[in-house]
């Protein structure tokens, strides 16, 4: 299945049904008068947030969705059926927004997660509603409201708890298929992952979800490379695994590389906690990693970690460092929700390493 992240389609509700003019007419009977019924409220254009899909690529194929129009009153004060709803399937994590591709409609996050796009029109009233002391035979009924409708811009980020950043054969793709059962495209030329991917990760009896996106290269804000659209996937995450190529001289600039990337796309990506692992050990002296590590230590005040994702040198203790972060990302939301201040390891945090 292909991986499509954005896709702008059109929506349109159901008008709703015109009242009935109607009235009573029965042999034997010595008073008629109006009976005419309502008509049918359209459908809805519904959006609803399902397990089991992870791209968009059903809305590249159909663009255009109209939900049914109410059924219009009849005679013998018979309401008109209303009109089926329409409802786009869409992957957890998706949000909507209006046409400018700016406004925010909803942003869907959990299972189940319902929202109405646009409102059916409200059926018409028949001429039995009409009937007054003064004016008891009616001879109009209301038309019914005419639907909504616009373009949307559906577009997909990921729900990951940690993602994967560096910069083009970083070996990120390498870490992500050695620590789940992902299986991203591996070889040895840049920019081999095309598409975000997404593993499961198992570490001491408990898991989390691990992105990998493209590979960032300087001036990706601007559009060089692949650009930084796929930054979108890892918004979501609770902490950040920079991938550093340890076969690369010149470590510091990579990571500023990256840093500079982070900050010029905003949306708070910059201050999100991270890890930074030199990668590729295993071909590296362990005096020459010290002094990368070193190096690194001098530019930022992450924890740095050494691993190979081709030997798995180094691989656990990334892996609880990232799940303790993941952990302690939770206790920190779940105290903010109950409004209470944060707990006291929050700016004390360190990785822990058996």
């Amino acid at each position: 299945m292909k991986f499509l992240d954005q896709a702008k389609v059109f929506i349109r509700s159901g008008g709703g049904g015109a009242g009935s003019v109607s009235f009573r007419r029965e042999k034997y009977i010595e008073f008629g008068g109006p009976n005419g019924g309502d008509g049918g409220r359209g459908g809805d254009v519904v959006a609803e947030a399902v397990d089991g899909l992870n791209t968009l690529i059903d809305y590249r194929y159909q663009q255009h969705f109209k939900a049914k129009r109410g059924v219009h009153g009849m005679g013998r004060d018979r309401t008109g059926p209303d009109g089926e709803d329409v409802v786009l399937k869409l992957p957890v994590g998706s949000q909507i927004f209006e046409e400018d591709n700016e406004t925010l409609i909803a942003d869907l996050t959990e299972v189940g997660q319902r929202v109405i796009l646009a409102r059916g029109g409200q059926g018409g009233f028949g001429n039995a509603h009409f009937k007054t002391s003064t004016n008891q035979a009616p001879r109009f009924a209301q038309p019914g409201e005419e639907g909504e409708e616009k373009w949307v811009w559906l577009r997909l980020k990921l729900i990951a708890d940690a993602g994967l950043v560096g910069l083009p054969n970083a070996g990120k793709s390498t870490f992500l298929a050695a620590v789940s059962r992902a299986r991203p495209k591996i070889a040895d030329y840049p920019f081999t992952t095309l598409h975000p991917q997404l593993g499961v990760v198992g570490v001491d009896e408990s898991e989390f979800v691990l992105a990998d996106i493209p590979g960032l290269i300087e001036g990706a804000h601007d559009g060089h490379g692949l650009g930084d659209r796929f930054l979108g996937h890892i918004e979501r995450c609770g902490v950040l695994l920079h991938l550093i190529d340890g076969a690369d001289m010149t470590v510091a600039e990579s990571y500023r590389t990256i840093r500079a990337e982070l900050e010029a796309y905003g949306h708070g990506l910059a201050e999100k906690p991270e890890i930074v692992a030199i990668n590729k050990t295993d071909a590296l002296l362990p005096e020459f990693v010290e002094e990368l590590t070193a190096e690194l230590r001098g530019v930022t005040d992450a924890p740095v970690m050494a691993v190979s994702g081709a030997s798995g040198e180094g691989v656990v203790d990334v892996l609880r460092a990232l799940r303790d972060r993941i952990a302690l990302t939770r206790r920190l939301e779940i105290k903010a929700l109950k409004g209470e201040a944060p707990p006291d390891d929050s700016a004390g945090w360190a990785p822990s390493v058996d």
